[in-house]
């Protein structure tokens, strides 16, 4: 597994079950890189985020259709909640 939580690749449920141990590590190694550090601020952020991805991948020219999510979208969403404001 790779243990950097920015370059983990996402793509079945496994590499997204990974992926969440790597998020709740990078949690509580990290705090000062959370913005939303509660379980209230980050499911409200994740709320907000989930209608708000597609945005981010035209932004950044990335060819997902966030209205048909794979594994990889649900991953971006929780790496996006945890800085979202």
């Amino acid at each position: 597994m790779n243990n950097k939580l920015e370059d983990f690749e996402v793509n079945d449920r496994k590499s997204f079950a990974e992926f969440i141990n790597l998020l709740q590590k990078n949690l509580h190694e990290k705090p000062e890189c959370w913005e939303n550090k509660n379980l209230s601020d980050f499911l409200g952020a994740l709320s907000a985020y989930t209608e708000d991805i597609q945005g981010y991948y035209n932004n950044m020219e990335i060819n997902i259709d966030a209205d048909k999510p794979n594994w990889k979208t649900f991953a971006d969403i929780l790496m996006g909640a945890k800085m979202y404001e």
